[in-house]
């Protein structure tokens, strides 16, 4: 399975990943807040993730990492 994960209390919300992603499983998560006032990104269907990258490539903060089959 590919794995996409992020480092949360980095992120500063800005939504490229989610806009990024062809299948449409990253969105930014309102119920809560990082350490530096945003609502970080977060993956909604892992198993879905074909590890295409599109969402590390365009995190500008690089706080995406993608891993293939692991």
């Amino acid at each position: 399975m590919n794995r996409v994960t992020f480092v949360s209390d980095l992120c500063k919300g800005c939504g490229l990943c989610a806009d990024a992603c062809p299948r449409k499983i990253i969105r930014l998560d309102t119920s809560i807040l990082n350490k530096k006032g945003y609502h970080p990104a977060v993956m909604t269907d892992q198993e879905k993730c074909t590890a295409c990258a599109l969402c590390a490539t365009m995190c500008p903060d690089v706080v995406i990492t993608v891993e293939k089959n692991v």
